[in-house]
């Protein structure tokens, strides 16, 4: 919902001076006529979220990556210790035969 006060005004002068004044608002209300837009919006939200939550995991990954093959991390203890614990090399991984990989339909 909108309000929109206006004000228009004239000045003549000619022989004689004459002044018009009008004042007036304007109220608008806008109603969707369409749920589905509104349902398709939050759809494509939740997948931008997504692809930007996945952006920011590769990004960490490949930074704590690169920061650990030029042999360096954070301090223990510091305050960005936690960013890069989950990060390890595949190689730290055991086996994949001994790693369970849930079935998916």
């Amino acid at each position: 919902m909108t309000f929109s006060p206006f004000y228009m005004g004239n000045d003549t002068i000619s022989d004689s001076y004459s002044r018009n004044n009008n004042w007036g608002a304007q109220l608008n209300f806008a109603v969707p006529l369409d749920g589905g837009m509104t349902e398709l919006c939050k759809q494509i939200a939740r997948r931008h979220e997504q692809k930007m939550r996945l952006d920011q995991a590769l990004v960490r990954a490949l930074k704590c990556g690169e920061l650990q093959r030029q042999g360096f991390t954070f301090r223990p203890g510091s305050q960005f210790e936690f960013l890069c614990n989950d990060i390890v090399p595949i190689v730290a991984l055991p086996s994949l035969s001994a790693v369970q990989i849930p079935e998916t339909n």
